[in-house]
């Protein structure tokens, strides 16, 4: 047998699918495994690539396999499906990955520890969480219209939704109070947790000296510059801060064809955790200088004044992105720009 090169493994459950090629990517063999075959058919085979979709548990595969000795490679799914011939099956799907890792320009996606999944389990949990407390909340505002009881939207105003339900003469009737009571008391449980969880959020920051960089970008809390550090790969992953901007999703979507450049919506490519908590933070900053004024000539005052409040914000974080990545890559704080006249 030729000596293998590559290996495309389509994971699963239960049943994986791998496919081996040699490095001219002429097939050597196709095998069905049970989940309990994976780890002692990779131990029997000589180090070689393999190579999977970055999806569920594939860093836990990535792990185990590179403990073996093989050199793993994650390939994001959508740079995958080009490669499938006709139908779609495993064996099709783990051939399309095998053939995606021997492309010289293919792009990879690192293999994340258990150290960086589990601190990014927390803003998991969080984000859940929050969800949670959201839903609860316009349960209670849409239970409470139904009755002719309105309250206006916003989280200012829970405490006058809360403040209906436990007013005896708010003339709920007495089953309908019962159940918007237990929402209340889910609510009020949903709120403590959270604060836990922003509290232990606030210790990891203070505790990373990169953190603490990262917080000297306007815009960007505990919150925000941890999550940075728990969901973002490893500055040197990219050339520039444009790219690490590219993978969050905070550049236009590209449909250029003869010479002519059409820009379209943002991409929402990459960690849309990321994405959501910098644009969050640059909402923040472009309505401080609304406020009170951006400084005189400034890039942020000259956006304000010609373009949409969303484009700003867009743009804005886009800038920050680029400005994390310099922090990650080079070191240092951050320093506010002169504005020019």
């Amino acid at each position: 047998m030729e000596k293998i090169s590559t290996i495309g493994l389509d994971i699963a459950k239960r049943v994986f699918q791998v496919h081996g090629a040699d490095n001219r990517g002429a097939v050597l063999f196709r095998k069905r495994l049970r989940r309990g075959q994976v780890l002692s058919f990779f131990a029997d085979i000589p180090s070689c690539t393999v190579a999977m979709e970055a999806c569920a548990s594939a860093h836990y595969w990535g792990r185990q396999l590179g403990e073996l000795g093989h050199s793993v490679k994650l390939i994001a799914p959508a740079y995958v499906k080009p490669f499938v011939k006709r139908q779609k099956n495993d064996a099709a799907d783990a051939e399309a990955i095998c053939e995606a890792a021997q492309r010289p320009t293919m792009r990879f996606v690192a293999v994340k520890t258990e150290q960086a999944q589990a601190a990014a389990i927390l803003f998991r949990t969080r984000d859940l969480l929050v969800r949670q407390r959201t839903q609860i909340i316009n349960a209670l505002r849409g239970h409470l219209a139904e009755f002719g009881m309105i309250v206006a939207q916003g989280p200012q105003n829970v405490p006058k939704l809360i403040a209906v339900v436990d007013d005896p003469t708010s003339g709920l009737p007495l089953m309908a109070r019962q159940m918007l009571v237990l929402l209340v008391d889910n609510l009020r449980g949903l709120d403590n947790r959270v604060i836990e969880l922003d509290r232990e959020i606030s210790r990891r920051a203070k505790a990373d000296e990169v953190a603490q960089r990262l917080m000297t970008i306007p815009g960007i809390g505990p919150v925000t510059a941890t999550a940075l550090m728990a969901l973002a790969p490893s500055a040197q992953t990219f050339r520039r801060g444009r790219d690490f901007a590219a993978w969050l999703g905070l550049t236009p979507l590209q449909r250029s064809t003869g010479g002519k450049e059409r820009l379209g919506r943002t991409s929402r490519m990459g960690e849309r955790t990321l994405r959501r908590l910098l644009i969050i933070g640059a909402s923040s900053v472009a309505r401080w200088a609304t406020r009170k004024g951006a400084p005189a000539g400034s890039w942020l005052e000259r956006m304000l004044g010609r373009k949409p409040p969303m484009l700003v914000r867009v743009a804005l974080a886009n800038k920050m992105a680029r400005t994390v990545w310099a922090l990650m890559a080079h070191g240092g704080i951050y320093r506010a720009p002169v504005a020019t006249a």
